[in-house]
């Protein structure tokens, strides 16, 4: 299998593009977090990966989205993304996740990887505006990946996606990407009505047999203005998506990410763990991106480097939600978010205005964190990457307590907020 996944990369991408990735996010990524493993020894924080969603504005209205996509446009310009990121690389940074809304609305979005050849971006769009034209100007940049959602067959993407034609416009910008050999990926915000249909062999092959080099599998967070808690998945589902990503990796030439688990199949979150934060259009520092709750932003009056060393807001979060799960804290326990937000008087990020009533609307269920049923990884390759560079860097080992974790599908279903009181005779 790792032969074959070589002969792919050697074959079907741009050398040029190859070279430049094995560089800026395999080496340079690497030093990244032994530079992290050495700040956290100092007692020093600073994450090494970051997430910047540079634009609320999107052509889609899906299901479950979290961002303010109907609310009048607001991005992080193109002056503030640079310092941004220069600050970030100025701690060892070298891989960027760029997300929205849609990235591509940003009118100034190839400015910046143009202004950071030094630096490596992933691209999470709907493929919708990647031409021919912006391809081949990724390409010569060399320093984008994009990964390219799909949601489901042509009936389950109108569906997911809010509008009529959404996985022709989709496969049109992925075949783009692909004519002028980027690397490319594809990802899925896994759910019910997709589940079948792309967590599958099937799925697999066609995407190598296109010409994709890696593939990203989320799993529905049921959480904004309109969650719709029918697509999450049950806890035997999300056992079954794990299973088939730790089988892939080991059967299939494609590179399979996923932000879940350890080498030994431990649940973990990339946030509580400070592998990761984020920044959302506002320029609000935040935990990840589902999470639209902060105290600081890259707008104050401060170097960055202060910023995240120094916020008590986001140092609260990583140890009180690694205290009580594993998981995903906003599907396990949002309790503890508005619990957080009232404790450091966060803002609300949104433009909506409501998260701490989206909060308090949660029905609390099972995310990545099973336990008694980890699934450990079968392929060596992932296996030693996961132990060197995707852990939980001492994070649960220091504060989870398992007398705190609370199993959301033994417990009682929770009371309605606003039920009447039941009277008896």
């Amino acid at each position: 299998m790792y032969l074959r996944m070589a002969k792919r990369l050697l074959l079907e991408t741009d050398k040029r593009l190859l070279c430049k990735a094995s560089w800026t996010l395999g080496v340079k990524g690497l030093l990244s977090v032994h530079k992290h493993k050495r700040r956290l020894k100092r007692g020093e924080f600073f994450p090494p990966f970051l997430y910047l969603s540079v634009i609320n504005s999107c052509n889609l209205r899906c299901q479950g989205c979290w961002v303010d996509v109907a609310a009048k446009q607001h991005r992080i310009e193109l002056e503030a993304a640079n310092k941004t990121i220069n600050e970030a690389k100025q701690m060892g940074n070298a891989f960027f996740g760029i997300l929205g809304g849609e990235p591509f609305m940003h009118k100034d979005l190839l400015e910046i990887f143009a202004a950071h050849r030094d630096a490596y971006f992933q691209v999470f769009t709907n493929g919708h505006f990647i031409t021919d034209e912006v391809a081949a100007r990724l390409r010569k940049l060399g320093n984008v990946t994009p990964l390219i959602s799909v949601e489901g067959s042509e009936i389950i993407s109108d569906q997911r996606r809010g509008r009529a034609g959404v996985l022709n416009d989709t496969m049109a910008g992925l075949e783009a990407a692909l004519r002028n050999k980027l690397m490319v990926g594809v990802c899925t915000s896994v759910c019910k009505t997709n589940i079948d249909d792309l967590v599958s062999e099937k799925w697999i092959d066609r995407l190598i047999e296109m010409g994709v080099m890696y593939c990203w599998f989320h799993i529905y967070r049921p959480v904004g203005p309109e969650s719709n808690p029918d697509l999450a998945l049950t806890s035997e589902q999300q056992r079954r998506v794990r299973q088939f990503v730790v089988d892939i990796r080991a059967t299939k030439p494609i590179i399979v990410i996923d932000a879940y688990h350890d080498d030994a199949g431990n649940a973990l979150c990339p946030a509580a763990t400070g592998f990761t934060h984020h920044v959302g259009p506002w320029g609000d520092l935040e935990p990840c991106p589902v999470i639209q709750l902060a105290t600081e932003s890259i707008h104050d009056q401060r170097p960055l480097k202060d910023t995240f060393n120094n916020s008590e807001f986001l140092r609260d979060f990583r140890e009180l939600t690694a205290q009580h799960t594993r998981g995903c804290v906003i599907m396990e326990r949002p309790d503890l978010l508005v619990e957080l937000a009232e404790r450091h008087g966060a803002r609300d990020t949104t433009a909506r205005g409501t998260v701490i009533e989206e909060l308090n609307a949660v029905s609390p269920r099972r995310s990545q964190f099973q336990p008694g049923d980890e699934i450990p990884e079968r392929s060596l390759v992932y296996r030693w990457a996961k132990k060197y560079a995707f852990n939980d860097f001492g994070t649960y080992s220091r504060h989870f307590d398992t007398s705190n974790w609370k199993d959301p599908d033994t417990a009682p279903p929770a009371e309605p907020k606003n039920a009447l009181p039941v009277v008896t005779k």
